[in-house]
C-alpha cells in the first residue's frame, strides 16, 4: 500500500513539473486472455486441494482396489473434479485473483 502511494505521488509530481508520468501500457486483448486462463488455474488448484480430504479415507472396491495406483489415479481425479468445478462458474477465487492481477499490471 505504501508502493501505491508512493508511485501515485511520483505521478502527481511529474504531472505538477508538466512532464507526462511513465505510466503503463494497458493490457491488451491477448495478455488480459492469458491473465483470465492464469486465474482460472488458479482456481482449480485451490478447489482441488479443498476436495483432496474428501476423497483421502475412501476405500477401493474390490476386484480394483488398493496400491500406489489407486492412489494416483484418485488425485489425478480429484484434479479433474476441481477444473470441473471451475469450467461451470467455481466458487469465485479466479475473478478476484483476475481483478487483482489487473490492479498489479496497472501499478507496474
Amino acid at each position: 500500500m505504501a508502493g501505491d502511494l508512493s508511485l501515485q505521488a511520483d505521478a502527481a509530481l511529474m504531472m505538477a513539473q508538466g512532464r507526462k508520468p511513465n505510466m503503463p501500457k494497458p493490457a491488451t486483448g491477448a495478455s488480459v486472455a492469458q491473465l483470465r486462463k492464469v486465474s482460472e488455474d488458479f482456481e482449480a488448484v485451490f478447489v482441488s486441494q479443498m476436495l483432496q480430504p474428501m476423497f483421502a479415507n475412501l476405500g477401493a472396491e474390490k476386484p480394483f482396489g488398493g496400491g500406489s495406483s489407486e492412489a494416483m489415479w484418485r488425485s489425478m481425479q480429484v484434479e479433474e473434479y476441481g477444473k470441473a468445478i471451475v469450467k461451470n462458474g467455481g466458487i469465485g477465487v479466479a475473478d478476484s485473483v483476475f481483478r487483482e492481477m489487473l490492479k498489479m499490471q496497472e501499478i507496474q
